[in-house]
């Protein structure tokens, strides 16, 4: 059995990269809802909010990428197993479908600390996994709206 030629994946937009994960990871956007801060957390962890009545916690994915922290327009829920997490991010741009046979696009987590990558590895392997499998876009990956 060939491994799908394509795969489904939702655009948005963090720390002024376009970036693609993939929709089989993604539960629901929504708009940002409050933060409780966490003392003592890593920097990209923004806290925990209260998303369908479960304490989830707030990744910034554009801190995490290296921008400078901003107040998100958009939350992006994502199953992590039994567990889920959102990410904090600038703008949704839609759903798309990439050729998944495109090795070209630049990984995600390219260029992002070691330490770094450690740090969110010891927090949720699964969400480093799902970090790993998403990829940069180029401006030029997607038809103007």
């Amino acid at each position: 059995m060939q491994p799908p030629s394509h795969t489904h994946v939702l655009l948005l937009r963090a720390a002024g990269r376009a970036c693609a994960l993939p929709l089989g990871s993604v539960v629901e956007t929504l708009r940002p809802l409050p933060i409780q801060i966490l003392a003592g957390a890593p920097f990209y962890i923004s806290g925990v909010a209260l998303v369908r009545g479960e304490p989830t916690p707030v990744i910034d994915l554009g801190v995490l990428l290296g921008g400078a922290k901003q107040d998100p327009s958009r939350f992006v829920r994502l199953r992590l197993g039994e567990r889920a997490a959102a990410l904090a991010v600038d703008q949704i741009l839609g759903v798309r479908t990439l050729d998944a046979s495109n090795g070209g696009l630049p990984p995600l987590l390219r260029g992002v600390a070691d330490e770094t990558l450690s740090s969110l590895e010891t927090l949720d392997e699964q969400l480093l996994w799902v970090l790993r499998d998403s990829v940069t876009l180029p401006e030029t990956a997607w038809p103007a709206s």
